[in-house]
């Protein structure tokens, strides 16, 4: 069989918005043991001005249902973004561009809930835009996500990321909210396919950095062999959440 076509293809697949429908039935995640789309909903008020940090497509704030007229959502990502002046301004979603997490584009306790999956955020700067007794939750990728998986593939390149749950409890308490919840985990993600991993490390280059089918041919053919005798080939996936309350004053 020609591995080295048959990568190269996934390797050129098209990806839009935050969508990787065209995996499904090629990889498995553990699931988390907390469910953000439910502790948003059960955080999330009718008359709640909502902001979305890093909406992506627009998928998971669109399925809130939330009146379009009271939500915002910012995005980063050119193609994304543009992506979404189609899909959510439409509709009557604020949708702003910010390339910098610590420049909000919106005026001061603007928001009575901040959603954040898998965005960077700056913890004064979400502390600016919500009013006073403001929800912010949170679910982030962990610095160790898919580091093992990295390794085999690229080696140790630029691979060290401190960025977990305690550090990011920190941040916060220091802006002085308050925190509700909090949890951290390590679920164990699965490709059962080789073409899978391609897809998948060709769209999070930052985790992969550099990688290309061509370059890293060899450890593929490695991964083929692991799927060839185990059905899989496994990476360990790096995920926290927190849930934080906005406070009427902030302590100097």
């Amino acid at each position: 069989m020609d591995w080295k076509k048959i990568w190269l293809k996934e390797e050129q697949q098209p990806f839009e918005g935050w969508d990787f429908e065209y995996l499904n039935g090629r990889w498995e995640s553990e699931p988390l043991p907390w469910d953000y789309r439910k502790i948003v909903k059960d955080h999330l008020k009718p008359t709640d001005f909502l902001l979305d940090m890093g909406t992506g497509g627009g998928e998971m704030l669109l399925s809130f249902q939330h009146p379009y007229q009271q939500t915002s959502a910012t995005e980063g990502y050119l193609p994304n973004y543009q992506l979404c002046l189609k899909t959510l301004s439409e509709l009557g979603i604020n949708v702003k561009f910010v390339a910098e997490d610590d420049q909000l584009d919106f005026p001061d306790q603007s928001f009575d809930l901040v959603m954040n999956r898998h965005e960077s955020f700056d913890a004064a700067e979400v502390w600016r835009v919500l009013k006073p007794n403001g929800i912010f939750i949170t679910q982030q990728v962990g610095g160790s996500n898919n580091r093992d998986l990295a390794r085999k593939l690229i080696g140790d390149e630029n691979l060290d990321f401190k960025h977990d749950l305690q550090e990011n409890i920190a941040l916060l308490k220091k802006e002085s909210f308050h925190i509700l919840q909090r949890q951290e985990a390590y679920p164990i993600l699965k490709f059962y396919d080789v073409g899978a991993l391609v897809y998948f490390a060709k769209i999070i280059q930052w985790e992969f950095p550099n990688f290309s089918v061509e370059d890293n041919f060899a450890q593929l053919l490695a991964c083929q062999q692991e799927v060839d005798q185990n059905g899989f080939v496994s990476s360990t996936e790096h995920r926290f959440i927190i849930v934080a309350k906005k406070g009427g004053m902030k302590d100097e």
